[in-house]
């Protein structure tokens, strides 16, 4: 095969699940900015978890784009959407600016943001530390913090390490944070990260005695988190038709629904709104506005379960004073459920289906990834479908035929056609 330019494509080596090494090809400037921003999510954007970052919120650098075979998007991006590759990764891909020279912590508590700006000045002159390694320090903080606050409804971290006899509790609320990251972040290593600096972090503010102890000096013993861990698993389409089977009321039947027939995340799961549910459309599907996703405002299309939302309203609706939660709860501050009650449920599921993966009860992530090895095998056999009509053309790439010589809405009504298919055989009865 020819090498061609930036301009012209790329060939990338991305590692299946079934440990196979294939070969995937880019034609960057025939790309639009949607199909960019799949490249992302599809295939960049798991290369940057496992490397250690953030993925769902940290730009790649240039540096990091050229060093692992990417540099092509940045010619695309200049040459044809006059955008830089940050302004992309954070106006378009809806990621945190890796730019900005300012930072602002969003936290109301002065002390705390005293403390955090002191740690990052401490690990970068006194340390040694680089730029970036302080770059990343910071994001991480950032994301325990925002996600602390949204547990407990404050963000003043040190008021809680001042006396002893407050430790038990606040053991407890740490532990919570790492509970939310062991569901949402996708690898042990890359939750160990994350567990790393916090824990450096409230080390620091004890022995600057801003603390009289460490609430996570020995959280590690409580998650078997292991840094050489493989990609986790998806549950296959019979465990997810096992799970579904054992779904006994109409909220349940939606969580399913919502993980494995959407690929949700649990809190996007646990905080769905009636009005973020759109049924009177060509393509019913799910709006998420700014600040409502990780990746940014969007769309998820509803390719199954119209029916068991469109129910799930209607029996909600039914309710006084329904706050238009679909997962409500009265006793939450949030007005809905929380991710931890979404991860029991599931479970519950799961262990009435008796389903088991390694050993172990899955958790709502392998539901959202089910969605997720399913969306790349519908893909994939669409692409297969392809090759004789790329054979009676004289092309050896199937995609060059499916760029070609179909048309988008063609192409999208095959992908969908697969993917319906695939759905239907985990979840139709």
């Amino acid at each position: 095969m020819n090498q061609q330019s930036d301009s012209e494509g790329l060939e990338v080596e991305e590692t299946a699940s079934e440990n196979q090494t294939r070969k995937r090809r880019y034609n960057w400037s025939r790309m639009d900015l949607d199909e960019l921003v799949d490249v992302y999510w599809q295939d960049i954007a798991p290369k940057r978890c496992r490397d250690g970052f953030d993925e769902d919120r940290e730009a790649p650098t240039y540096d990091w784009l050229t060093e692992h075979g990417y540099s092509g998007i940045a010619y695309a991006l200049r040459e044809h959407h006059d955008l830089t590759p940050n302004q992309f990764f954070v106006d378009v891909v809806g990621l945190e600016d890796a730019e900005s020279e300012e930072w602002e912590w969003n936290v109301d508590h002065d002390a705390t943001v005293n403390a955090l700006d002191a740690y990052l000045t401490s690990i970068e002159t006194r340390g040694g530390r680089a730029e970036s390694t302080v770059e990343t320090h910071r994001t991480r903080l950032a994301k325990w913090v925002r996600t602390y606050r949204e547990l407990h409804g404050t963000d003043a971290l040190l008021e809680p390490l001042s006396e002893l006899d407050q430790q038990p509790r606040e053991i407890e609320r740490v532990l919570a944070v790492l509970d939310v990251f062991d569901e949402e972040l996708s690898t042990d290593r890359s939750k160990l990260e994350y567990l790393h600096v916090a824990r450096a972090w409230y080390a620091f503010v004890k022995r600057r005695k801003y603390a009289k102890y460490n609430p996570l000096s020995e959280a590690g013993e409580e998650f078997g988190w292991e840094a050489s861990e493989p990609d986790p698993q998806a549950l296959s389409a019979s465990q997810v038709r096992r799970i579904y089977g054992e779904v006994d009321s109409p909220e349940a039947e939606l969580l399913v629904v919502a993980l494995a027939g959407w690929g949700l995340r649990p809190s996007e799961v646990a905080a769905l709104h009636v009005d973020q549910v759109v049924l009177d459309a060509e393509d019913p599907h799910l709006s998420f506005g700014d600040g409502e996703r990780k990746n940014g405002p969007g769309e998820v299309t509803l390719l199954y379960g119209v029916d068991v939302v469109a129910d799930r309203i209607d029996s909600l609706s039914d309710r006084k004073n329904w706050n238009g939660y679909l997962f409500p709860s009265r006793s939450s501050s949030t007005g809905h459920v929380s991710v931890s009650t979404i991860r029991r449920r599931f479970k519950q599921l799961a262990d009435t289906a008796e389903v088991v993966v390694d050993g172990d009860t899955p958790t709502p992530k392998m539901g959202r990834r089910f969605w997720y090895s399913a969306y790349q095998e519908a893909v994939g056999e669409v692409l297969e479908g392809l090759e004789g009509v790329a054979e009676d053309q004289g092309s050896s790439s199937t995609e060059v035929v499916l760029r070609n010589y179909l048309s988008r809405e063609q192409e999208r009504k095959a992908r969908r056609k697969r993917m319906y298919e695939k759905l239907d055989k985990a979840l139709g009865f």
